[in-house]
């Protein structure tokens, strides 16, 4: 060996030192180059999933080439003889270059611990809403619901999240807490209806449509108030009345649970068109424009176009 470095000394004029460092960088590289290759394919192995291994081939190759940056400065910079250094210079070199997977591992233990959602919740995290189907380390994934489909109906469509989001976007969860949300439905009839009556038949139809709905929300509002401030002090649905440009505006509330939106709006929309039909004192009012001629009597009616 000191017949090596002696040849090489001669050969290029560098030192035994230098040679040394120069051997231990190249030692250094090889077994980064290698490190990398076998993790790269433990993760092949592992998961089929495009995302995950972009994810782990891309976080690599800012990891392997920092370490091996502050390792071979370990051989060549004196000053990075001090471990205590050496040490935090690392540290804050692989937190930097895994920012966003120990983002992602803080937002799964939030999720465990805290529990914004659990899988089968219905919740909305930014723009994207659906029901939880899996909760992972870096991600959790939805079933999306709504986006082209006009209703809170499954568009078939699976999406995951970085768990990093609960920490950047606001979470609404349908369903842990209070199982049931408030939910509207306008009707609009003519101002020559007779509004009351048609109050009245709406009344029937939600109030025989929500029978004891407002009994269980009221137990589970009761439980939820343990954790959360929730008040309501009705619970019962109701119409409320309103005069708006075309019409007079009859708007039904009512509890639902969240899963059942639709399939109530169906329901509710059913009876009604079923009771209205058989009043010939109430008609669905629709945009209109109405003209009035001033050599016209009071006594005439105006005309709708």
């Amino acid at each position: 060996m000191r017949e090596i470095n002696e040849f090489i000394t001669n050969q290029t004029g560098l030192s035994v030192n230098i040679q040394h460092k120069i051997l231990i960088s190249l030692l250094i590289v090889i077994l980064l180059s290698v490190i990398r290759l076998v993790i790269l394919r433990i993760v092949w192995r592992q998961t089929r999933t495009v995302k995950i291994r972009y994810q782990w081939r891309r976080n690599l190759s800012f990891i392997i080439p920092f370490t091996g940056i502050v390792l071979i400065s370990a051989v060549w910079i004196h000053a990075f003889e001090e471990f205590g250094t050496f040490l935090g210079l690392f540290t804050a070199g692989i937190a930097i270059a895994l920012k966003d997977p120990l983002t992602n591992l803080a937002g799964w233990f939030f999720i465990l611990v805290r529990k914004p959602f659990t899988v089968g919740d219905r919740i909305q995290v930014g723009p994207h809403t659906g029901d939880v189907i899996d909760i992972r380390s870096f991600q959790f994934t939805i079933l999306e619901i709504g986006n082209w489909v006009d209703a809170d109906q499954s568009t078939g469509r699976i999406i995951h999240l970085p768990n990093g989001k609960v920490f950047l976007e606001p979470q609404a969860n349908f369903s842990t807490g209070f199982e049931y949300i408030w939910n509207e439905t306008k009707v609009v009839v003519t101002f020559e209806s007779n509004w009351e009556k048609a109050k009245s038949f709406l009344e029937k139809i939600i109030q025989d449509y929500s029978k004891d709905v407002h009994l269980k929300a009221k137990k589970e509002i009761h439980e939820a108030s343990k954790n959360y401030l929730i008040y309501y002090k009705h619970l019962t649905p109701i119409v409320y009345i309103k005069v708006i440009d075309f019409g007079v505006c009859l708007t039904i509330r009512y509890l639902c649970n969240p899963r059942q939106r639709r399939g109530s709006e169906n329901i509710i929309w059913q009876e009604i068109l079923k009771a209205f039909n058989k009043e010939a004192d109430i008609q669905f009012a629709y945009p209109t424009t109405r003209f009035y001629k001033a050599s016209e009597e009071m006594e005439t009616p105006p005309s709708n176009h």
